[in-house]
């Protein structure tokens, strides 16, 4: 590290990320696309999380292999571009930057339209500016102020789940929906095809995102070897427990996924059928408290995606590259995701979310692939529990995602291929028709730094 250079902080500890990790999550949003979750899979939404937890557990084992491999930001991207190829590490890293850039757009999109459906006098547009610049702000400050906003967020947001958990049984056991809290009903159904469920879990991996965001504060983070691994299993595992739980009770609820008054707004539904004004009234402030939480999580995490690419010069590093010599936090980047998240004044939810799993599904692929090539074939590692740590695991990352992300609607895979083309070309001029190789980090500098 040059003198005088400024770098990323190290403050981060193992609960911090957790908790960055579940705000990232934002378990109350399981609520937030219950209807469209149920609609999709035909009832069988618990099954959906269930594939989607078991998918996202392979390819979280993979993670905690590479980070310990490159401990430094970057996520996917670096380990792409350090295991296989440099180029191919580019093109994994502008895929990414749907997931990563666009997630916060959808989320402030999707809290704005709830605000705006509870007080339709005050018009979409002003939430959504209201998130950009109450988020911005905070991240700007610095890490350790998301930190603590977000932990008092999270306690709100699990007592909200809590709430509605204990409530809903109770309205179960008084006889309404399923009349019984023991069935299989959320997970099977003969007269309904296992395509539907696939579908469902396509979409249900959205609220997985928050495990692959943790490695990217790798570099703020103390002991990252060990505490980063542990971070991301953890947060998969509660994660995806609350999801099946959540939806499980509220498949027993509400049985009937055809008899929705309104498709988006199901989970508001349901929180008033079981507690009437004064649950539904604290139900919708946990949504939008989970739409801080999680929109302060996704901006931090695409700015310090974006300062890895900027740091290697593959953007532009005066921008990209920028650390402010006060927060120690990327500004620029963060500014450049709130501009970005200006573009939800013009989309709808379904338009932006269509990006993020693309993205996010060719990612948690090559992340698998990586591990593969880095320890079972480059490093040898092929002795004993090797074969299952290094090959089986990963390779069976590779067939849930790639699975998954043949399973997107034809406007993800139109809009994904669209993207990664343009980014195909942009790869080409950087690199000079791939006579050059794209800048890359030197990874002595970053050792000195942290």
């Amino acid at each position: 590290m040059k003198k005088g250079e400024v770098v990323l902080e190290r403050s981060l500890t193992l609960t911090h990320l957790v908790l960055f990790g579940l705000a990232y999550l934002a378990p109350m949003i399981v609520f937030g696309i219950y209807g469209t979750v149920s609609q999709v899979t035909h009832g069988l939404e618990a099954s959906a999380y269930l594939v989607a937890l078991v998918a996202m557990f392979f390819t979280a084992l993979s993670y905690t292999q590479m980070v310990k491999a490159y401990p430094v930001a970057g996520s996917a991207y670096t380990y792409t571009r350090k295991s296989l190829n440099s180029h191919l590490g580019f093109m994994v890293g502008w895929a990414t930057l749907l997931d990563y850039v666009f997630i916060p757009m959808a989320i402030w999109l999707i809290g704005s339209a709830y605000l705006n459906a509870a007080f339709p006098a005050i018009p979409a547009w002003l939430w959504i500016l209201t998130f950009i610049i109450v988020t911005t702000s905070i991240n700007i400050f610095g890490i350790r102020l998301s930190t603590k906003v977000n932990f008092i967020m999270m306690v709100f947001q699990l007592l909200v789940i809590a709430l509605f958990i204990i409530l809903s049984i109770k309205s179960v056991v008084g006889g309404t929906g399923a009349g019984t809290l023991i069935s299989i009903s959320p997970f099977v159904n003969d007269q309904v095809s296992f395509s539907f469920v696939l579908a469902g879990a396509s979409i249900a991996c959205y609220s997985f995102l928050g495990f692959d965001a943790i490695s990217t504060f790798t570099e703020e983070t103390n002991n990252p070897e060990k505490t980063i691994p542990k971070a991301i299993i953890l947060t998969t595992l509660i994660g995806g427990i609350i999801f099946i739980v959540s939806t499980y009770i509220t498949h027993l609820v509400h049985p009937d996924f055809t008899k929705f008054k309104a498709v988006d707004s199901a989970g508001f539904e349901i929180a008033k059928q079981i507690g009437g004004n004064l649950f539904s009234a604290i139900f919708l402030a946990g949504i939008i408290i989970a739409q801080f939480a999680s929109g302060i999580s996704a901006q931090a995490s695409a700015s310090r995606l974006l300062y890895a690419m900027g740091r290697d010069s593959v953007l532009p590093k005066k921008i990209f590259g920028y650390l402010h010599p006060k927060t120690k936090t990327p500004v620029f980047n963060l500014i450049v995701v709130a501009l970005i998240g200006l573009l939800s004044l013009r989309l709808s939810v379904s338009t932006s979310t269509s990006f993020i799993n693309f993205g996010a599904f060719v990612a948690f692929t090559l992340v698998n692939v990586s591990v593969i090539s880095h320890f079972y074939i480059k490093g040898g590692k092929r002795s004993g529990k090797d074969n299952l740590i290094y090959l089986v695991f990963p390779a069976l990352g590779v067939v849930f995602d790639f699975w998954l992300l043949v399973n997107l609607d034809k406007n993800a895979l139109i809009l994904g291929g669209i993207w990664a083309a343009c980014g195909f070309i942009y790869l080409l001029f950087l690199t000079k028709m791939f006579t050059n190789k794209p800048p890359e980090m030197h990874f002595d500098d970053m050792d000195q730094a942290m």
